[in-house]
């Protein structure tokens, strides 16, 4: 059991499994690695406030920390939610229910458990993980992250704090249009995004993107590729990037692209901020050493030139990808303690 007196709890709702770490005042994290429960978001908000309570109970259990230390929650979701969590009312696969729509989320768990909550979306909850993991939680510093998944989440960090912007949308990278027609080996392909907008990141750096455009773009130009002979295009996008780091040629140019999509995107960062780190996180780094060296040096390799004083702006991966947002939702309920007294 921690000797400390105060615990905090991260909870990462995701689409199949929550996930749940514990934080000292000590700053040291109480559970190593994944600690899930099963998720039932699709089952509607009473349902998966349930099961979210009790994964906590357990998880609580597995960390040996006592109910009368834990002061405070903090959650993170997906999105599209605002910055209190308030669930949009067109929602995410995940929240297809129609009891979700408008739903305060962080309202309902924090009713539900008795303590307060914090919230933030998934990509913002990771960011702040992979920054503090960087800097500390007491710093001055800015960075930029960009996680590769599905779609393409993260957040910019400035000073410790996420900035999530006026409703909760600020950090939303995904969705940050780039100059793509600069990026060799696509001439004549139209990066459409399921946001409507067509050459935003998350239209060329995703699993989506792999499947809707990256694949059958290369595969036109390859027909007797191993993967063209795969029958469902998403099993085909899923193998691209254990190809890839076997140096399949097709596959390797698939990630080409997206590292230079991410190239230009950190530019256009770098531009705006003036970040002391960026950080990449997801499945194209949670992969060989030698396959996260490539893709970082291709990253580089695709950036315009910056000033003297950023050409040297390190290029971080994220750590514990897997926890990485349970751990950002804890350190942001911790923020929260600290700043209230609590």
């Amino acid at each position: 059991m921690s000797p400390v007196e105060k615990v905090v709890a991260g909870i990462d709702l995701g689409g199949t499994a929550i996930n749940y770490t514990f934080l000292d005042e000590r700053g040291q994290f109480l559970i190593q690695g994944l600690c899930e429960h099963p998720a039932r978001s699709v089952e509607g908000p009473e349902v998966c406030i349930g099961q979210i309570a009790d994964g906590l109970v357990l998880a609580a259990e597995r960390a040996d920390v006592a109910r009368d230390k834990l002061v405070a929650v903090g959650l993170d979701t997906p999105g599209p939610a605002s910055a209190a969590g308030v669930l949009s009312r067109r929602g995410s696969t995940n929240f297809v229910h129609p009891a979700w729509a408008g739903y305060d989320i962080r309202a309902g768990l924090e009713s539900r458990l008795g303590l307060p909550v914090t919230y933030l979306n998934d990509g913002n909850a990771a960011a702040l993980w992979g920054h503090v993991s960087i800097f500390g939680s007491e710093n001055e510093a800015a960075s930029v992250s960009a996680i590769i998944g599905t779609g393409l989440g993260g957040g910019v960090i400035t000073s410790g704090r996420v900035v999530t912007g006026r409703h909760g949308f600020g950090g939303e990278l995904g969705h940050v249009l780039i100059p793509y027609q600069a990026i060799p080996g696509i001439e004549g392909l139209v990066p459409d995004c399921n946001c409507g907008r067509t050459g935003d990141l998350e239209s060329l750096c995703s699993l989506t993107a792999i499947r809707r455009t990256l694949l059958p773009h290369f595969l036109a130009r390859n027909p007797s590729h191993p993967l063209a002979a795969v029958g469902d295009a998403g099993e085909a996008a899923k193998r691209v990037r254990g190809l890839a780091e076997q140096g399949d040629p097709l596959c390797r140019d698939i990630f080409r692209v997206q590292a230079r999509a991410l190239a230009l995107f950190f530019d256009e960062m770098i531009n705006v901020f003036d970040p002391d780190a960026l950080i990449v996180g997801g499945g194209a780094v949670e992969t060989s050493a030698e396959f996260r060296t490539w893709f970082i040096a291709e990253i580089r390799a695709g950036m315009p030139a910056q000033r003297e004083e950023q050409a040297g702006l390190p290029i971080h991966v994220m750590p514990s990808g897997d926890s990485a947002g349970a751990r950002g939702a804890a350190i942001d309920a911790a923020r929260m303690v600290r700043e209230c007294g609590l």
